[in-house]
């Protein structure tokens, strides 16, 4: 273990003395190996003297750091550098689906039913398909048909095509994302965003959202400081499955052209299986969106490819970026997509796979409003329930054999929010089954319920 370094010595590498900025500078001294593994840092008192602010400070730094893997933390025997800096774990991600696959019925997991996805084309002829290095990252015929399936909407300056849409978001917020960079993200929203987001260590702002999508006001407050990135699903939001109104984008658009440092990050997840219109920032701001359009849950989540499109510069980077790793997406697995998108039979499936999809969301969704469950879930294939108590529904509902996910790792500050919720994915569940469903959880409400008062008197 190397020796402890002075407060003194820390603090003079040190510029900006808010806790992001304590962060920052010591998580730099981390990575240029001037504070190795093992590494005793001074003590909160000191360093906070040193440096001439508070202790709350440095201990929100250490918080920081603690989160991203940096540091590690062992009360009152001190603070030490990591033995394997960068280590965080996604923790959010792994509290979804706590007992998948040993319920009756699973309905926790947020994936396509098989049975509905298209069958696959025979896989295209070697001599049809690039296989040299130096071939284009995307194939031009799937550009083409990017390009033409996007034109309603706008003409993306660039497009380029990655390994799924969190393969996407990840590429572009580790380029468009330094540690401490503020990001606002729809709250509630999906677990591994905001995994990801404290790996990279930004600061993220929560902003609320209604049934057509974030609200402006919440978005205008959290743009009065610099930020970064607003990060958004545009369509089937998850966990709400709401979905933006074209009149709601253009006034989003508005409120961040005046942020003239801030992109806008859309995360398209559902793609061609959504009954909602394509909307997007990007008609409106255009210079300053990059949307990304997944393949995954419409024509087959093993084919890992989904869509980006945004301004030149932006997707320019993340390709250049990428060729000193994979460089591109299989061809072969392009070419076959590209096959799936003009044929017939595919065309044909993946519609009805989106009208089952929607007619299985609003049996369930009917079924518990008929017997006063309040539950959102206009779009994609996930039910937002509210409950009084979410540990409680969880058991109970597992012991009438069904899985759901907890609703907290989807909030940006767990235990925060008043009252709990349930995701349900309703993919693959029968229309038939959703009164089944419905009065299992109605029946764990009124017992809640009934618990709560009974303890109250």
């Amino acid at each position: 273990m190397d020796p402890e370094p002075s407060a003194a010595v820390m603090a003079a590498a040190i510029t900006e003395r808010s806790a992001t900025g304590v962060a920052a500078a010591v998580n730099r001294m981390i990575r240029a190996g001037e504070l190795t593994p093992g590494t005793r840092l001074p003590t909160v008192r000191k360093l906070a003297e040193a440096l001439g602010t508070s202790p709350t400070t440095v201990n929100e730094a250490w918080r920081w750091l603690s989160r991203i893997g940096a540091i590690r933390t062992e009360g009152r025997n001190g603070s030490f550098v990591a033995e394997q800096p960068g280590t965080a774990r996604p923790s959010r991600f792994w509290r979804l689906a706590g007992d998948a696959g040993r319920l009756e019925r699973d309905l926790s997991t947020g994936v396509p039913d098989p049975e509905l996805l298209p069958r696959l084309p025979a896989l295209p002829g070697r001599g049809e398909t690039p296989l040299g290095y130096l071939d284009p990252p995307v194939l031009p015929e799937l550009e083409t048909l990017l390009r033409e399936a996007w034109r309603p909407l706008w003409e993306p300056e660039a497009v380029t095509v990655v390994d799924g849409s969190l393969d996407a978001v990840d590429r572009l917020l580790r380029h468009l994302v330094h540690f401490g960079d503020r990001v606002v993200v729809e709250n509630p929203t999906f677990p591994p965003l905001l995994d990801l987001l404290e790996v990279l260590g930004a600061t993220v702002v929560g902003v609320g959202a209604d049934e057509s999508g974030i609200l402006p006001e919440d978005l205008h407050r959290a743009l009065h400081r610099r930020t970064a990135v607003v990060l958004l699903q545009p369509r089937a939001q998850n966990p709400t499955g709401t979905s933006m109104t074209t009149e709601r984008a253009q006034e989003l658009a508005e409120i961040l052209r005046r942020s003239p440092d801030t992109i806008a990050v859309e995360d398209d997840h559902v793609g061609a299986i959504a009954t909602a219109e394509q909307v997007s920032l990007a008609r409106y701001a255009p210079e300053r969106t990059a949307h990304v359009r997944s393949f995954s849950k419409s024509h087959g989540p093993d084919l890992r490819l989904a869509a980006v499109g945004g301004p030149t510069e932006l997707v320019e980077q993340l390709v250049a970026r990428r060729s000193l790793g994979p460089a591109w997406s299989s061809r072969l697995l392009q070419r076959l997509l590209a096959t799936m998108l003009t044929d017939q039979e595919c065309v044909a499936a993946v519609e009805r796979a989106r009208t089952t999809y929607a007619h299985r969301r609003a049996a369930v969704v009917e079924a518990l409003n008929r017997r006063g469950v309040a539950a959102t879930g206009e779009d994609g294939f996930n039910v937002w329930v509210e409950v009084p108590e979410e540990r409680d529904s969880l058991v109970l509902l597992a012991s009438h054999g069904i899985g759901a996910a907890p609703g907290q790792p989807f909030f940006l500050a767990p235990g925060a929010n008043t009252g709990g919720h349930v995701r349900l994915t309703t993919a693959a569940l029968r229309t038939e089954h959703a009164p089944w469903l419905a009065d299992s959880i109605a029946e764990a409400t009124r017992v809640q319920g009934h618990y709560r008062h009974r303890v109250g008197r």
